[in-house]
């Protein structure tokens, strides 16, 4: 990804269409989700070395807060929406220059004219269920739902910062993907 901005407002990234990453799949190739709202959790992972399909994203990650907001557009550069992905509060190593956080599994969609819609409930329970968090946890999380839904409905920032309007300079160039990296901390952060 590429650093747009980071300062007390938060970190601001894009992820460009064709950026390299490592992402869990199944010991077989398949994509997570294959194997349903529990077995995503429970069966064997490895890390592929993939690419990001589709548009660009652009990730702000609010500071204090337990999610980031993703910025999603389509072919034609229309705005499609915000998606807000309940994270744990990113992490930073100011040495490596690196931001680490946990995925949450539930999310929420807000469409351009400020709609909600919650995604992946399922996975959520399914996450409860293979023990990757407890009810307690999946509280937490439903709360902090609930806390970013505030947000929107206040339209505070980042939604009322005019992101959505962001485009990337045409001269950056998509990242090369990374030649070291450190599989076990990062297998150790997707089976936490």
């Amino acid at each position: 990804m590429t650093v747009v901005r980071d300062d007390a407002d938060g970190l601001v990234a894009w992820l460009a269409p064709g950026t390299p990453l490592l992402k869990p799949v199944l010991a077989d190739g398949r994509e997570t989700r294959h194997a349903g709202p529990v077995g995503m959790f429970t069966e064997e992972r490895v890390l592929k070395l993939d690419v990001w399909h589709g548009t660009g994203i652009l990730k702000v990650s609010p500071p204090g807060k337990p999610w980031s907001v993703w910025y999603f557009w389509g072919e034609d550069g229309t705005f499609h929406g915000w998606y807000v992905n309940l994270e744990r509060e990113h992490v930073r190593d100011w040495t490596s220059r690196r931001t680490s956080t946990v995925d949450h599994v539930l999310d929420l969609w807000i469409k351009p004219d400020r709609t909600i819609e919650w995604k992946d409930e399922d996975e959520l329970e399914g996450a409860v269920t293979a023990g990757r968090f407890t009810a307690a946890e999946s509280d937490r999380i439903i709360g902090n739902a609930h806390a970013a839904i505030r947000d929107i409905k206040s339209w505070t920032t980042p939604y009322s910062d005019d992101w959505h309007l962001w485009t990337p300079p045409p001269t950056w160039r998509v990242p090369a993907a990374p030649t070291t990296h450190q599989p076990t901390l990062i297998a150790e952060e997707l089976h936490s």
